[in-house]
């Protein structure tokens, strides 16, 4: 009886996916003319895989990362499941209305992981089930719930590179509970899936030690092979270029029946087996392949009984069920009014009743009663929380002279010696380069991660070593090859663990920052999920002097003030570094709501990820600090690093590792001006952000509204020039001159750096403490300019 309640929900689903798509783009009031949109023929390849999959083998503890384009299906089940509205569906792609693609922020239907950007929704599932494995193996996670973390792929996703990336990082780590299932409908958006691909990355998968199942042929097609001439007709299946079977598929059954006639109609036992079947039910049978077939695949999912990692290769026919079906053009097609009209009659869907749930339902009973016992609903909406761990107090660098990199080791260092429950929450990654990125001490003494306990060779032959490379199911450590992408798709998968196993991780990853932006689009990705983790790109700029320009960043200081849901710091000194990051452990375990905060106009109650900048250059440090103004400014932004006075003439504002060119060039100018002021920015971004947000309170009529970097710079006089100057694009801070109407010389790095020493690198891009001097004298006032500016000021 299930199978009959499958093909029903399937078929419902069919239908309410692609009205949802039709009524936005042929009912719904157009304000400016444009398509809407909706992947209807993509929807279609996928809705007896899903109606399989979510309604006879799922259990709430799976997670599913559903393929883009098949969004319309996700919320059409919500929808017929009662956990999605009316109002919503009829929204479709409209402000307001159920998302494009799944969206774990944007939706109110149960997505698991945000799909959008081909190939990240795959892959995050892989490094998800390898986040599952990590809880799971620690006293703090040991009553987790293991469930299969289940990717829907688009075939064309086949073709991006960061998935097979994840195949090789889930060999390296024993990958189990994951499930990759293809839509293989050999359709992209620009043309027919070359012949035999499969076959070739059916052999990549065996290496990398996955099980691969074939799902070719649907139940109907299975019986017809059993019938004489049935093993002609397999052969001719099997032997039928993709591109002919799918125009084959759009012609329609009287020309499945000349084509099969004119090929193997000569043979009296296939011509028996064709003229047995009507026109319409020949076409059934030539589009059921395994992948439009729910029972088929229900059947083929119930029968997997082990852990080891699955890829399902399910045939399909790209607009399955639908008029559109295998034409090559229907990628963006949609049907027509007249088609959707016709097909409204083939579905038995009455006028009227387009948006029932439960239209042309013969036993709506026993389906409501069928839907109430499907285990993977039973629970109820699947997002889980967990308490927000107490932050211990991070004791500063007492070291005379130090880098931000060095510092930032010793504080992890630290926090790794003591019991507290947020050291045992941490998970640090890093794409082989821990051991440069300041993570060592921190690996040594809390090992790395592995389900199978692993003796490093170098300690058992007592081979000097700096690093201990322990393997345990205790450690906290998950290494990673060279791939940025992998880094932060395990970020990400990491970053949702309170919310997808009710566990919280504190996730620290370490990259070379220039290598920030070879994982960007799954920075991005990670986001836009709000999973929650620090991400330290070190060592950074120019300031990296002996690598070269290829292994120093210009833009990423940039790339942090714009990154939705990342807040970015480029603190300079190790005690700026301590107080961030006592902040920064707070801050991404907040889920508090989005209401400014006055004082500075950020969203700090909202939480999210932390990004830092830092560096190897070694500097010297500015002594204990305790004061509030430095402690709040440094985590708001900035703060005076030396107060200007009332008749200041020039602030030189930096960031990050120039701290001591600016401090000596501000002292070399303070033997002939008066009142220079320096101020040291922490985070370009949280200046920016809190500026713009405090300008559109005021637009909207709060005129007390005022921000952090306002009240730093609104007491500076009218002639007081801005210099800013940074390891990196002038950008970053060029705009401080705006908040108060300031002149402003921004000094930085726009070009691809090269291999030298630090001097001669800030030398040549005028960053060093002569190129601040000498760009900051050229822009101060003469003795006559400044005579005649005093004389001026007398008069009035």
């Amino acid at each position: 009886m299930s199978s009959v309640h499958l093909k029903t929900i399937e078929q419902r689903l069919l239908w309410l996916s692609h009205w949802m798509i039709h009524n936005a783009n042929h009912i719904r009031p157009k304000v400016d003319g444009i398509k809407v949109g909706g992947h209807q023929a993509s929807s279609a390849s996928m809705v007896s895989i899903m109606t399989a999959l979510y309604f006879s083998v799922l259990r709430p503890e799976d997670r599913v990362a559903v393929k883009p384009h098949a969004s319309p299906v996700f919320h059409a089940m919500h929808y017929l499941m009662g956990t999605q509205t009316r109002e919503k569906m009829e929204a479709f792609r409209g402000y307001g209305g159920v998302q494009s693609y799944p969206s774990r922020t944007k939706d109110t239907d149960d997505a698991d992981f945000s799909t959008g950007s081909v190939g990240l929704g795959v892959g995050i599932t892989a490094l998800a089930s390898i986040v599952q494995d990590f809880i799971k193996a620690k006293e703090w996670g040991a009553d987790t719930r293991l469930g299969r973390m289940v990717a829907l792929v688009g075939d064309a996703e086949m073709d991006e590179g960061n998935v097979y990336e994840v195949l090789q990082e889930g060999w390296k780590n024993d990958l189990r509970n994951t499930w990759w299932i293809i839509d293989y409908n050999r359709q992209s958006l620009d043309g027919i899936v070359r012949e035999g691909l499969f076959e070739r990355i059916d052999r990549i998968f065996d290496a990398f030690g996955w099980d691969v199942v074939k799902i070719k042929y649907g139940i109907l097609q299975r019986a017809a092979f059993d019938e004489p001439g049935g093993e002609k007709l397999r052969s001719w299946i099997d032997a039928c270029p993709n591109a002919e079977y799918a125009a084959l598929t759009y012609m329609g059954g009287e020309v499945w029946r000349k084509r099969l006639m004119d090929d193997l109609g000569d043979q009296g036992d296939v011509t028996a087996l064709l003229d047995k079947r009507s026109d319409a039910e020949l076409a059934d049978l030539m589009e059921n392949l395994g992948g439009n077939c729910v029972q088929t695949m229900a059947e083929t999912f119930a029968a997997i009984d082990h852990d080891r990692p699955t890829c399902f290769l399910a045939y399909t026919i790209k607009g399955w069920g639908t008029p559109i079906a295998g034409h090559k053009d229907n990628h963006g097609g949609l049907m027509t009014r007249a088609q959707m009209a016709d097909w409204q009659k083939h579905m038995a869907v009455p006028e009227g009743q387009e948006w029932d749930p439960f239209a042309a339902v013969d036993d709506e009973a026993g389906l409501k009663s069928f839907l109430a016992e499907v285990p993977f609903f039973g629970k109820g909406t699947r997002r889980h929380s967990d308490e927000k761990l107490p932050v211990p107090g991070i004791a500063f660098s007492t070291d005379r002279e130090i880098s931000t990199q060095a510092a930032f080791g010793k504080i992890l260092d630290e926090l790794s010696k003591g019991q507290s429950d947020l050291a045992a929450r941490i998970m640090t990654t890093s794409p082989d380069v821990t051991g440069t990125t300041g993570l060592g001490a921190f690996v040594n003494r809390r090992k790395l991660f592995a389900r199978q306990a692993q003796r490093d060779a170098f300690i058992e032959h007592r081979i000097p070593s700096t690093a201990k490379w322990n393997f345990a199911p205790e450690g906290q450590h998950v290494e990673l090859g060279i791939a940025e992408m992998n880094l932060f798709l395990l970020l990400g998968a990491a970053g949702l663990a309170h919310s997808l196993w009710g566990k919280r991780i504190i996730p620290i990853g370490t990259v070379y920052d220039p290598f920030v932006h070879r994982g960007l689009d799954a920075l991005n990705y990670a986001c836009y999920q709000d999973a929650r983790f620090m991400i330290v790109g070190t060592p950074s700029g120019v300031t990296l002097a002996p690598e070269g320009g290829a292994h120093q960043s210009i833009g990423t200081p940039l790339t942090g003030m714009a990154q939705d849901g990342l807040a970015s710091f480029e603190p300079a000194f190790a005690d700026e570094l301590a107080v961030i990051m006592e902040w920064a452990f707070d801050y991404l375990q907040r889920d508090g709501g989005s209401d400014p905060d006055e004082r500075t106009w950020l969203r700090d109650e909202t939480g999210g990820s932390v990004y830092l900048r830092l560096t190897t250059k070694p500097l010297e440090q500015p002594g204990k600090r305790v004061d509030d103004d430095f402690r709040q400014g440094a985590i708001d932004g900035a703060y005076w690093l030396r107060k200007p006075g009332p008749n200041c003439e020039i602030v030189i504002a930096y960031q990050g590792a120039v701290a001591n060119e600016a401090i000596e060039a501000a002292g070399r100018l303070a033997e002939t001006h008066r009142d220079i002021g320096v101020l040291a920015v922490t985070s370009a971004d949280r200046l920016n952000a809190g500026w713009t947000a405090a300008q559109r309170s005021r637009a909207r009529g709060n005129r007390q509204a005022t921000c952090h970097v306002e009240k730093l710079l609104f007491g500076l006089p009218g002639h007081c020039k801005v210099l800013t100057v940074l390891d990196g694009h002038p950008a970053t801070l060029s705009w401080l001159g705006a908040v108060a109407g300031h002149r402003t010389i921004p000094l930085g790095v726009e070009h691809f750096g090269q291999t030298g020493t630090i001097a001669d690198l800030y030398a040549h891009f005028g960053i060093n403490r002569d190129a601040i001097v000498e760009e900051a004298r050229k822009a101060l006032p003469t003795g006559p300019e400044i005579a005649q500016s005093m004389g001026a000021a007398i008069r009035v």
